[in-house]
């Protein structure tokens, strides 16, 4: 493992126990410059986890609470004007920041979810007919709660699809949640210093390019991706009325960037086909969409995507 991520990663235990893989996650995001949504019940430390990230990293952090009654220039920012210039100015809103944490996402309606999109694409925000280039590097960390039913909003798959991975967080372990309890209850988990900056992680950035995928290897990514959409190609006509719409181009992307950087966790130079397998339901779990048949089923797309997984050969 590179020597300055096995630092990084030993700052953030002083403030977070466990959830390696969540940590793993954002990291992945922040090599690739992808963004990643997170569901998980509330109090798995979700927002402690960015937070503690971008005190590693000395980035910029902002935290949006997303509500019913969030408009979009609470977001981006707005125009107001100025009396004493007689003229209107800009004032930016959180989204200028170099780690975004929207939390809880699906409590605000489709027209608050949609001004994150230029954002997240473009890596700017237009505020009247000004455009500003965001900052790099910039990652947006969303969090949904998978048991709120009243008063949410479905992401639609035309946003779900800007998401480089989907997280799927669980509670600690016993033992874990033994070590939490006692170090919040005597108020002993130490504080995370800046031990990075923008130019570390763009040097970092770099050095991913370096980690080699073969091209045996990117066909096969390829070949996963049409899986989803045609999987009677591959012996699955089976899981056929399952899917309703498979994956889309961005799939393919953002599973051979996430394997790279899967690699490069792991402190190899090279892409193999475990480090696919170790991305891929992360990366496929919220582009797939399901069939009514397969809902009523009770099917998952992580199920889909392991059958999925065990027909397409390995080269």
């Amino acid at each position: 493992m590179n020597k300055k991520i096995e630092e990084l990663k030993k700052e953030l235990s002083k403030a977070i126990v466990s959830q390696e893989y969540m940590i793993e996650g954002l990291l992945i995001g922040l090599l690739c410059e992808g963004h990643i949504l997170v569901e998980g019940v509330p109090g798995l430390a979700k927002t402690t986890t960015v937070n503690a990230l971008s005190r590693a990293l000395s980035l910029a952090f902002k935290r949006i609470q997303f509500t019913p009654d969030l408009l979009p220039s609470d977001i981006t920012g707005t125009q107001i004007y100025d009396p004493q210039s007689n003229d209107f100015r800009v004032k930016k809103g959180p989204l200028f920041a170099n780690l975004l944490l929207a939390d809880e996402i699906n409590r605000a309606p489709s027209k608050v979810q949609s001004a994150l999109l230029e954002a997240m694409q473009e890596r700017q925000v237009t505020i009247g007919d000004e455009s500003f280039p965001l900052e790099q590097p910039f990652l947006v960390m969303a969090t949904q709660n998978p048991i709120e039913q009243e008063g949410v909003y479905t992401l639609p798959e035309a946003q779900l699809d800007r998401f480089m991975m989907k997280l799927v967080v669980g509670h600690n372990k016993p033992e874990d949640e033994l070590l939490i309890m006692r170090k919040a209850a005597t108020k002993s988990f130490g504080k995370v210093e800046s031990i990075m900056g923008r130019e570390d992680i763009l040097e970092l950035q770099g050095e991913l390019e370096k980690v080699h995928i073969d091209t045996q290897l990117e066909r096969y990514i390829i070949d996963l991706i049409v899986a989803t959409r045609e999987p009677e190609k591959f012996g699955l006509a089976g899981i056929k009325e399952l899917i309703f719409f498979g994956a889309s181009p961005r799939a393919s992307i953002d599973l051979y960037r996430a394997s790279r950087a899967k690699a490069f966790l792991r402190g190899k130079s090279h892409v193999t086909p475990a480090d696919i397998g170790f991305v891929i339901h992360d990366v496929l779990r919220h582009r797939i969409v399901l069939s009514y048949e397969a809902r009523a089923k009770g099917t998952t797309s992580d199920e889909v995507i392991s059958q999925i997984l065990k027909a397409v050969p390995i080269p």
